[in-house]
């Protein structure tokens, strides 16, 4: 009987209280008795019963008085609330006070079948609801620990890749031949994309999106500090939505956005013309995004034929395609204008 669900029973009457502990007790409950509210809720106070079952009528203190004492315990136990058999308004008042079940006192048998009935119903519940805040709880805490995680993965990952950048970058000081040096830097800046990402992860709370108008925000700021010089000014602008990738996706889209922006800045104009390139995000259906980069400067060449190694170009295209979808160009306008739609 240890093991046996642990059961109060309060009601005034004496001889009810003993009958209805014999009758639970042969149906595998432990059962002990209270002849008033007052002693009932002391009871519950200081022992963790599994269900409690109260009377209506009790002189001094009633059965809707002692559910209310019931459910402000610190650990309040389901209630099963006895009524008399043409009170059914008090029933209704004692599911809203909190009561689990009701059950009807009548003359014979059928009462205390009800009142078995109802208390497995209840346990059955109790358990049940149990069982999922448990499950519930052990999905948090294996959600947190992921997320720490992951968060954890990320730091890592951007710690490494700012040190990567920094080998590239002394590695490029020691070159003498000029356009080596600008390889590795454009490199570097590659890298510099990549890991920005990264850092936006483990700084916030989403492990699993990037903020696209913070991250592009700072990987402009860094290009236009790289790019603008007192003989080169060249003015960055950014427009876009509140707008959030996959890490994946905002590591493909900001790549992309170094390499046009990139571009832009030392093609688009003359090395002693101040020039703007502006970069543009919005979102163009529910499932999409639009990315533009555009510039007032000296366009496409005549030839179609790309301006320095063409790497850049085709780590764009590469881009484009881990996003699905395909650069389009603009050339109907002064300067160049480069597209691409995508989905979110």
């Amino acid at each position: 009987m240890a093991d046996a669900p642990h059961i109060l029973y309060i009601d005034d009457d004496e001889g009810l209280r003993r009958l209805t502990r014999r009758v639970l007790e042969r149906r595998g409950y432990r059962v002990e008795l209270a002849e008033s509210g007052a002693q009932g809720v002391a009871m519950a106070a200081e022992t963790a019963f599994d269900l409690v079952a109260v009377d209506h009528y009790m002189p001094g203190q009633d059965g809707l008085a002692t559910l209310a004492q019931l459910r402000a315990l610190p650990s309040p136990p389901p209630v099963i609330y006895v009524t008399g058999s043409e009170e059914g308004r008090i029933a209704v008042a004692a599911l809203k006070a909190g009561a689990v079940d009701y059950v009807v006192k009548t003359v014979g048998e059928d009462f205390f079948d009800l009142l078995a009935s109802a208390i497995q119903q209840a346990l059955v519940a109790v358990r049940l609801r149990v069982e999922k805040e448990q499950a519930e709880a052990q999905l948090r805490a294996s959600n947190d620990r992921l997320q720490a995680l992951l968060g954890e993965v990320n730091h890592r990952v951007a710690n490494s890749l700012q040190l990567v950048s920094a080998f590239v970058h002394m590695q490029a000081r020691a070159l003498a031949d000029d356009n080596a040096r600008a390889a590795l830097e454009d490199t570097q800046r590659r890298i510099a994309a990549i890991a920005q990402v990264h850092k936006r992860l483990y700084t916030t709370d989403d492990v699993e999106t990037v903020d696209m108008e913070e991250y592009l925000g700072a990987l402009i700021a860094e290009l236009e500090q790289t790019w603008s010089t007192p003989l080169s000014r060249r003015t960055l602008q950014l427009v876009a939505e509140p707008l959030k990738l996959a890490t994946d996706k905002a590591v493909a889209v900001g790549i992309i956005v170094n390499e046009l922006v990139s571009n832009a800045c030392k093609y688009a104009y003359d090395s002693t013309t101040p020039g703007e390139v502006r970069v543009l995000l919005s979102r163009e259906t529910p499932d999409s995004f639009r990315l533009r980069v555009e510039d007032d400067g000296r366009g496409m060449p005549a030839d179609g034929v790309a301006i320095g190694t063409g790497l850049g170009s085709k780590i764009v295209r590469a881009m484009a395609d881990t996003l699905r979808t395909a650069i389009e160009f603009d050339t109907g306008a002064p300067g160049t204008r480069v597209s691409l739609v995508a989905g979110l």
